[in-house]
């Protein structure tokens, strides 16, 4: 049996999670980007993870009220960071160079 933490507490079933319609794929210079909007099912706040080609992931430590305040982040963000600042190295391997 695998156990989990859930909101601070350790529980026996996996949390379910709850996608939000507003994820999408965005795609620029060539490379896409899965932006992922989705909470824990029952609780309010919205987490905005954008994953890259390569799955690297890069997520906000803020959650969000709606996830149409989420959706507007991760495009205030991608463009004006670019795509290229979501993208991570190919071998899934960090370094401190990159986001």
């Amino acid at each position: 049996m695998q156990t989990w933490i859930y909101d601070g507490d350790l529980v026996d079933e996996e949390p379910e999670i709850e996608m939000s319609e507003k994820s999408q794929t965005v795609s620029s210079a060539g490379k896409d980007l899965s932006v992922e909007i989705y909470r824990m099912k029952g609780t309010q706040g919205w987490t905005l993870e954008i994953v890259d080609e390569f799955n690297n992931s890069t997520v906000w430590d803020d959650l969000f009220e709606t996830d149409s305040e989420a959706i507007a982040e991760a495009k205030r963000a991608i463009l004006e960071d670019t795509v290229g600042a979501f993208v991570g190295p190919s071998d899934g391997k960090g370094n401190d160079d990159w986001r």
